[in-house]
């Protein structure tokens, strides 16, 4: 799976440092407008995932709370038709990631997983939510969402390693407002998987 080792300084360490607040999961609802601007003035339809990025701890209070995370989302199966599965990349990082059709419901489960960890005073640890979209073409976009900094931005990856800077700018002035857009460029960071056409958390 494909971070590559600068993560933990941007959305980690150094955004720690230079964070503008505490994590906040509330801000995750902003996705459920979002998306339909999205749709309705640039064409981009969601992947129906999403994934909350975090950093662990070894610890018996840690797992304690990602295992009532995990009870958290296998309760909504009943409700919902949303899937879940936590994973860890090969750089440590872990990944609760959620799958949903519904565009709201699954900013509503992001939430919940986010906010208990919030509850069970590891807040510091969220590092980021990606949530995926793709254009009448087919080509992903992600709108990561980092805790430390309290601010989106758009991240368009192509193949060979490339960004679209173009349809990253075109997201960042139609959601400008909408969303809180990281306006520091630096903290746009891409999230890079090992081969092209996977997801940021595969």
């Amino acid at each position: 799976m494909g971070l590559l080792d600068g993560l933990r300084a941007v959305l980690g360490m150094r955004a720690e440092a230079d964070a503008s607040r505490d994590a906040d999961p509330e801000d995750l609802f902003g996705m459920s407008t979002a998306y339909l601007t999205m749709e309705a003035e640039l064409g981009y339809e969601p992947m129906a995932e999403a994934a909350l990025c975090f950093s662990g701890v070894d610890s018996a209070r840690f797992r304690e709370a990602v295992s009532e995370v995990e009870a958290i989302l296998e309760a909504g199966r009943e409700t919902t038709a949303a899937d879940f599965s936590v994973t860890e990349d090969d750089h440590g990082y872990r990944w609760v990631v959620i799958e949903e059709a519904d565009p709201e419901e699954l900013v509503t489960n992001l939430h919940f997983a986010a906010d208990t960890f919030v509850e069970h005073g590891y807040g510091s640890r969220l590092l980021a939510a990606v949530f995926g979209y793709r254009d009448h073409d087919g080509e992903p976009a992600y709108w990561i969402y980092s805790f430390r900094r309290g601010a989106y931005y758009p991240f368009a990856p192509r193949s060979g390693r490339e960004r679209d800077a173009a349809a990253e700018f075109k997201l960042e002035a139609t959601l400008d407002g909408e969303l809180e857009i990281e306006r520091e460029k630096e903290y746009w960071y891409p999230l890079w998987p090992d081969r092209d056409g996977a997801r940021p958390w595969e």
